[in-house]
């Protein structure tokens, strides 16, 4: 779930930054203390019906207990407020594009981009439509959060050091939360359909259906997972563009590093494989990881509707509705990875001197309706932004043809508050149903009982197909069919899987489905496989009595699974004939061969240079194409447009068809010993010796506030360690520099207290606060903490 691009902003007023920090005990510093947060004393406000108390432990993890919802929300409110309200008031503004107003000209692009979508002008309808109890507690957590802010003796630091003020928080602004999750989960989508419209217009049915595969080997569906999903034969013949090197760049792998990344891990285990009889589980989100971290844990206390006390324990996301995103209410639990169902469509419009000021969509003429939009930024004037919005959604722009963004987010009920019927869940009956009608971002979702049932579902907004329609995942003809889609999918229709025979249930971004219901998905960026197959099995292997500590080891399994068989291909290819006169060759068997324990290790070359052989063929192969398809959309790729390229360009390799060999090339190896010597350069080319080109060298963590992108100077105060990590994409552990599991939670509902949890990062988001990375080594080791808050060190008090 990482917000994009916001690391390049905090450019303007960094000098001051540094000056503040200078003044080391003066004022500065007293300033900076000024904006810690409170942790005990009391607090009061006219607006709560009873007390409420916050009692934090020793790694500042509240549980926060009132007499009802609305007070403990406005106490939620208010830690996220103190703790916080920096990372909210960017999730807002990143949605509303409003961020430039806070740093300046640089942040105007994406301010551009995302304004398209009117989000904020969406947020307020989205508020008055809520029903009066809802409306309340949103305006009781914003009331929490604003009185938090108010209650520092000092604005937040990063107001501090760039010179700016905060803006209070509004009930809309949580639903601008949401949204920031919708671009963060769903934002690749049109850079996918523009890039697989740019290779449906260069490739034959054929050849479409062999590079962009809808299955691979690896799938493991939850509804048939013994079942081997259809594959493509190769074309007879191959495109004209196949292979094509004339705009082939030797690029900088930020793309290597973790292009292939997506993420997360969730699984549930029946109570028939449990040693306690209740369901097992467990969640790991993989997002962009910053500090701080994108969760904040918490336990809330209060009594149901009936008078019965609940405690709901997990993580909430500061800023988004004051609710327990993950985690255990006692009697289900509940975890979520990103489905990636194709929720939007491009629908080319068309244009014709006979009707000005029209456009055609696939149901006909009709004229756009025009906005004017400002556009505020700091130290210059505002500028305005003409959005023109159809029956079917805004309007752009690329290449000179114009496109209608067809989104579920855009729908008047795609939002809403559902998710705290999560809260009051008894049964897998009563979270199925609340799950389905959650106003987020489309999710997979496993959930488990303390009876020992589990089940999956899409939480979330998905499109009503039309008469059985499937998503195409290609611009719609402006003259085509109507759209694939016309408003939400009723939720008792989402497709679901209740206590399957296996007793366990794993889902990783993958495709979930073989069935018919498959299409009611479609397939907005699944990945490859490797990873949910690998987790699949890790699962499958804890026998008939597990517990929750095996259950929480199988997602840090970092096994180099998917890529031994790239291993295997490269030292084929380096054969006696290979490595005569070159020595660097040479060294890169050796490597492949002793620096490899089957892991990706911090310590191995061997998985490094496996890793880029594989990523050095994917550039021999696609960066030609890559570069046209970048001139539509920065994010547009071939793995944009498929995750499963990997296992495309195995199979050429190990069939060795005539017809898909790449012009330039005598023979399918002088292509992989190409691959091969394009790797050497690469991890050689600032003279590093290949031995010490290891994996850890290059997947060291560099976890930061987003402020020392732009002074270096800050890092000292406002970084993780430098830590080297174990873990990949395409295998359960996850990790890359600053991408990877964001939190790891696994929990039997009713036994809580038996819940694990760890995540990277700490609680606070102040670099003075004992609690800003409190917990980070224990998650750098794997190592699992308690689920539960302990003891309390710490007690704040709200009184009216």
């Amino acid at each position: 779930m990482g917000r994009r691009g916001w690391r390049v902003w905090g450019r303007r007023g960094a000098a001051g930054m540094v000056g503040l920090l200078l003044l080391g005990a003066g004022g500065g510093w007293l300033a900076l203390r000024g904006s810690l947060p409170a942790l005990d004393g009391t607090q009061r406000s006219a607006l709560l019906s009873g007390p409420v108390t916050v009692a934090r432990d020793a790694n500042g993890v509240p549980t926060i207990s009132g007499s009802n919802r609305l007070d403990v929300a406005y106490a939620t409110g208010f830690v996220h407020g103190q703790e916080r309200f920096f990372q909210m008031d960017l999730l807002r503004r990143s949605a509303a594009g409003e961020l430039a107003e806070l740093f300046g000209a640089k942040a105007l692009p994406l301010d551009r981009a995302h304004r398209l979508h009117r989000f904020r002008a969406r947020a307020e309808l989205a508020l008055q439509r809520l029903a009066p109890a809802e409306r309340a507690l949103l305006e009781r957590y914003a009331a929490g959060v604003n009185d938090g802010l108010d209650a520092l003796h000092a604005r937040p630091f990063e107001y501090l050091l760039s010179g700016t003020a905060p803006r209070p928080w509004s009930g809309a602004d949580s639903f601008l939360a949401i949204w920031a999750m919708y671009f963060d989960l769903q934002g690749n989508q049109e850079a996918r359909d523009l890039a697989r419209g740019w290779l449906a217009a260069h490739a034959d049915p054929a050849q479409l259906a062999f590079l962009l595969p809808e299955a691979t080997s690896w799938d493991a569906p939850l509804d048939a997972p013994a079942v081997a999903l259809a594959v493509a034969p190769i074309p007879a013949t191959a495109p004209a563009w196949w292979g094509r090197r004339d705009t082939v760049p030797a690029r900088q792998v930020a793309g290597v590093a973790f292009t292939d990344s997506v993420g997360s891990n969730n699984y549930a285990i029946a109570g028939t494989r449990t040693a306690s009889g209740a369901a097992i589980v467990s969640d790991d989100m993989h997002l962009g990881l910053q500090l701080p971290n994108t969760w904040y844990r918490l336990a809330l206390r209060f009594p149901d509707e009936h008078g019965q006390p609940r405690r709901v324990v997990g993580v909430s996301l500061p800023g988004t509705p004051p609710a327990v995103i993950v985690g255990s209410n006692g009697h289900v639990a509940w975890a979520f990875t990103n489905s990636y169902a194709d929720t939007l469509d491009l629908v080319r419009l068309g244009a014709d001197a006979g009707h000005p000021g029209q456009v055609r969509t696939p149901a006909g003429w009709e004229t756009p309706v025009a906005r004017t939009e400002a556009l505020h930024v700091k130290g210059a004037p505002d500028e305005s932004l003409r959005v023109l919005e159809t029956s079917l959604g805004p309007i752009r722009t690329v290449a000179g043809t114009q496109y209608a963004v067809h989104w579920v987010a855009h729908a008047p009920d795609a939002l809403n508050l559902n998710h705290l019927r999560l809260e009051s869940a008894t049964n897998l009956d009563d979270a199925l149903a609340a799950a389905a009608a959650d106003g987020i971002p489309a999710q997979n979702i496993v959930l488990g009982d303390e009876r020992g049932n589990i089940a999956w579902t899409i939480a979330g907004a998905l499109p009503q197909r039309e008469q059985g329609g499937t998503a195409t995942s290609f611009p719609l003809a402006a003259g085509g069919a109507v759209p694939t889609w016309n408003g939400l999918l009723a939720p008792a229709r989402h497709p679901r899987v209740v206590n399957p025979a296996g007793g366990q249930l794993v889902t990783a971004n993958s495709r979930q489905l073989a069935g018919t219901d498959a299409q009611v998905l479609g397939d907005g960026g699944f990945d490859l496989g490797a990873r949910v197959n690998q987790l699949s099995g890790n699962v499958g292997r804890l026998g008939a009595r597990t517990d929750v500590p095996a259950a929480f080891g199988a997602a840090l399994d970092d096994r180099a699974l998917f890529m031994a068989g790239w291993r295997e291909r490269a030292l084929r290819a380096l054969d006696a004939g290979a490595l005569a006169n070159h020595p660097q060759r040479t060294e890169f068997r050796r490597l492949l061969a002793t620096s490899w324990d089957g892991h990706a290790s911090p310590g191995s070359a061997g998985y490094r240079l496996a890793r880029q052989f594989m990523w050095s063929l994917q550039e021999l192969l696609f960066g030609g194409v890559d570069a046209e398809l970048a001139k539509l959309d920065p994010k547009a790729s071939v793995a944009t447009a498929t995750a499963r390229w990997p296992a495309v360009v195995a199979r050429l390799l190990d069939e060795r068809p005539a017809a898909w060999l790449p012009a330039g090339y005598a023979s399918w190896q002088a292509l992989e010993l190409a691959a091969v010597d394009r790797a050497i350069g690469e991890l050689t080319k600032d003279g590093t010796p290949l031995a010490q080109a290891t994996w850890g060298q290059r997947n060291t963590a560099t976890i930061a506030h987003p402020f020392t992108i732009a002074v270096p100077a800050l890092r000292r105060w406002l970084s993780a360690p430098s830590d080297p990590l174990p873990g990949d994409g395409n295998m359960p552990r996850v990790a890359g520099p600053k991408f990877g599991q964001s939190e790891r939670l696994t929990v039997a509902p009713g036994r809580e207290e038996e819940g694990l949890f760890d995540m990277p990062g700490g609680q606070s988001g102040h670099p003075l606060s004992p609690y800003f990375l409190k917990g980070h080594a224990d998650w750098v080791q794997g190592k699992p903490t308690p689920l539960l808050p302990g003891p309390a060190v710490h007690t704040l008090t709200f009184t009216k």
